[in-house]
């Protein structure tokens, strides 16, 4: 009835946009409400003005939405709170920028910082990369004083970069699935697009932001800026040794990493494939990195047992805050394509004249932009290229990058990409918008350009 009354003339999905972005601009920019709370009120809205839900099964639809939002990120969320508080309350987390610091120089944390989510963004979901590098960024930031929106940059563009062009990560993997296009040469051609889109909107941008904008450490994770500080004063020898550190890294990523290369090398082995998607499974592989590190944690520390529980709970109360946060924002973006507003862009954009790749790119920006999920905007904009897939002059790897450039443009508050580096990083939501979002922008474009240039020098057909 109220999607009736509101939206006559067939622009209801445009209307749905509309009042979603109004709604959460004033709630959160304006009038300053915390942020689950203006997450909730703004899907709802949606929810009530959207012709395509029922006005009686809006708060229903909201709550399943943020049921599954939670349900994917939950558990790892709250262990990736244990295992920032308790790397960086060890010492682990301060260890490994040491040992950065001692191969590349003080100077050079930034590159490995980002080369560490570049590479681990592959085989692993960026949000658990962010989980496990942001309490580094933070110890670096703590020791150097300095260079933090650097820091931040380069971990979240490089993992963006490879977590929406290089298969076997699920949106690149299901474009080369709905193209039928060869795995190993879009592995190839990721990689080659990536790098450059990454240095740009990573370090490049980094760099440049850097010198512009100063981000104070903040308490997040449990942890304060006091304890991170004190960890400064400790001489190396009396830290944990560099292995037992990256121990809770290593079994994340090699866990995740095995399932992945189960799946992808032997298909639907199901002997392996049940042993690898269990272990591998980010909630089981996350717990694993929490247990290593809260054993370390405990080995550093002189705290009795009941002591260390109550460190822990605080580390599970800031996380679950985060999750929630982090759901509702998921929510938000579940309503606004519930409300058929992606696909009204994609429909309004299909048929605008431009080349393929280009058009691929501007109908995946505009469901993402729209929607907020980058794997949402994959799956649509290639169920609608794949006819027109066989007309391409290159390489179909290309339109995979395209789509996936296009996908990764614009995070922002209907993203839970925004808000789980916003909680992690300690960031405000105007140092976010700086940041995280700006370089989104730019892995969006300057990874359309990069297609464009080595698809006509490399056309690879």
């Amino acid at each position: 009835m109220f999607g009736w009354i509101l939206q006559s003339g067939g622009q209801a999905p445009l209307v749905s946009l509309v009042v979603g972005i109004v709604v959460i601009v004033l709630l959160l920019v304006v009038l300053d409400l915390p942020a689950f709370v203006s997450l909730v009120i703004a899907g709802l809205a949606v929810g009530i003005v959207a012709p395509s839900v029922a006005f009686a099964d809006v708060p229903g639809e909201f709550s399943t939405a943020f049921g599954e939002n939670m349900a994917g990120i939950g558990i790892p969320i709250l262990m990736a709170a244990i295992i920032g508080k308790a790397m960086v309350e060890s010492g682990a987390a301060n260890r490994i920028v040491r040992a950065f610091t001692a191969v590349l120089g003080d100077e050079n944390t930034e590159i490995s910082l980002f080369s560490s989510s570049f590479i681990m963004s592959i085989p692993v979901f960026f949000d658990n990369v962010f989980y496990l590098l942001a309490p580094l960024a933070r110890a670096a930031r703590s020791r150097d004083g300095q260079n933090y929106a650097l820091y931040i940059v380069a971990v979240g563009a490089a993992g963006v970069v490879t977590h929406g062009f290089v298969p076997p990560t699920p949106g690149p993997l299901l474009a080369v699935e709905e193209f039928d296009a060869n795995l190993g040469s879009t592995i190839l051609v990721g990689v080659l697009v990536g790098l450059p889109t990454a240095l740009i909107s990573g370090l490049g941008y980094g760099y440049w932001i850097n010198r512009r904008v100063e981000i104070p450490l903040r308490d997040a994770m449990g942890t304060t800026v006091e304890e991170l500080e004190s960890q400064n004063r400790i001489p190396t020898g009396q830290l944990p040794g560099v292995f037992e550190s990256l121990l809770p890294i290593l079994l994340a990523v090699l866990l995740v990493t095995a399932d992945t290369t189960a799946q992808t090398i032997l298909g639907s082995d199901a002997s392996v494939g049940d042993i690898t998607g269990f272990f591998g499974d980010p909630t089981v592989a996350l717990t694993a990195a929490a247990l290593a590190a809260a054993l370390t944690y405990y080995r550093m520390s002189d705290l009795e047992s009941d002591a260390f529980s109550d460190e822990l709970t605080e580390a599970l109360k800031s996380g679950g805050n985060i999750a929630a946060i982090t759901a509702a924002g998921g929510a938000f973006g579940a309503m606004l394509q519930a409300a058929g507003a992606g696909e009204y862009i994609a429909g309004s954009l299909e048929g605008i004249g431009l080349g393929l790749l280009v058009t691929a790119w501007v109908i995946a920006a505009g469901v993402r932009v729209v929607q907020g999920s980058a794997t949402v905007a994959i799956v649509t904009t290639a169920s609608i290229m794949a006819p027109l897939a066989s007309g391409l002059e290159v390489n179909v790897a290309y339109l995979v990058m395209s789509i996936g450039a296009g996908a990764s443009f614009c995070s922002w508050y209907n993203d839970s990409g925004f808000w789980i580096v916003k909680e992690i990083g300690g960031l405000t939501q105007a140092e976010t918008l700086k940041t995280w979002t700006v370089a989104t922008i730019l892995i969006g474009l300057t990874g359309l350009l990069s297609t464009l240039v080595f698809s006509s020098i490399l056309p690879l057909s």
